[in-house]
């Protein structure tokens, strides 16, 4: 098992530890893929990919394709003479690149496929009110994530979890599933299972597209649940987002926590009720979200009582469609 020739594909701090635990257990990666360097925030700094960065320290040899499909890129891959691919939060791959190993090409994805296929798991799980989500390793095929199953493992969402806290925990059981994996692919013990054996009659699987800026905006016609889990879902990034208006500007705030809170009221939804020192309450559809931390645009992230100090809440109103 320990022979096998892997490449490993990742960029994100969430790939990062599965290749860590392949290191670590003595596995031969003899190649890894990330994407390429660019530039960002205001001084267009270059910034490397936290796979990258990781694979440097490990002195491992490295790929940076602008194209996968590349002749070039994908001659280099050949020569590496992998046995097996392993693919953690990294782009869709042609099927030119994932059918080069004999073994196959695994992905770890961040739900319990067949749901929640897609680019952003873990929000909408959290946004959807799940209680349970996982991780899941697959064959890749020539669609996104429908391959066969090899494993998956179920993990609890807590009720105080945001899409931070599952990332985090998620990324250290999907490590640990890859390699029960390739214990089980050199033991002969994994049954690769159709995708369709998990899902119940009359079921559709849950999709996770990936979200976009409008698509974090509150609703606050919702009830005060499905907002406190939009939030959660939410943060700490992309974040969810509203306006303060008045008659002179709008600003654009993001909310990182949130409380609901269940009571009758007359009260139309998106009403501020503060005392302007030590609470928000935004009403909602049968009750309201008490926010405990949020960011207005072009400030610091700061708790309620912080946020109240500086900023004359009265004067604005939250517009609701």
């Amino acid at each position: 098992m320990k022979n096998l020739r892997i490449v490993f594909m990742g960029t994100p701090e969430f790939a990062v530890a599965t290749l860590g635990s392949l290191l670590m257990n003595g596995f031969n990666v003899v190649g890894v893929v990330t994407a390429p360097d660019k530039p960002s925030g205001r001084g267009r700094k270059i910034t490397i990919s936290a796979v990258k960065e990781f694979a440097e320290f490990s002195s491992l040899p490295i790929l940076q394709p602008d194209s996968l499909k590349d002749a070039g890129f994908i001659s280099e891959l050949k020569k590496l003479y992998a046995d097996l691919f392993i693919v953690v939060a990294f782009r869709m791959l042609p099927e030119v690149v994932w059918k080069i190993p004999a073994i196959g090409t695994i992905n770890l994805h961040a739900s319990l496929l067949p749901h929640y296929r897609g680019a952003a798991p873990i929000n909408h799980a959290i946004i959807n009110g799940e209680t349970i989500t996982g991780v899941t390793t697959f064959f890749i095929d020539e669609k996104i994530d429908t391959g066969n199953i090899l494993l998956r493992e179920e993990v609890q969402i807590f009720p105080f979890e945001n899409a931070g806290d599952i990332h985090d925990r998620l990324m250290k059981h999907g490590a640990s599933l890859v390699i029960r994996t390739l214990a089980g692919i050199a033991e002969n013990s994994i049954e690769p299972r159709s995708q369709s054996q998990f899902i119940k009659p009359g079921e559709a699987p849950k999709l996770a597209p990936k979200i976009h800026p409008d698509d974090c905006i509150i609703d606050w016609n919702n009830d005060p649940v499905k907002i406190h889990n939009f939030i959660r879902g939410l943060a700490p990034y992309p974040c969810a987002r509203s306006f303060f208006k008045n008659d002179s500007s709008t600003l654009s705030f993001k909310v990182f926590e949130s409380q609901p809170e269940f009571e009758n009221h007359k009260f139309k939804p998106g009403n501020l009720i503060s005392d302007s020192k030590h609470f928000i309450r935004v009403a909602c559809k049968d009750g309201f979200i008490s926010i405990v931390s949020l960011q207005l645009e072009g400030k610091n992230r700061m708790n309620t009582v912080e946020f109240l100090r500086g900023f004359r809440i009265t004067d604005y109103i939250i517009p609701v469609n």
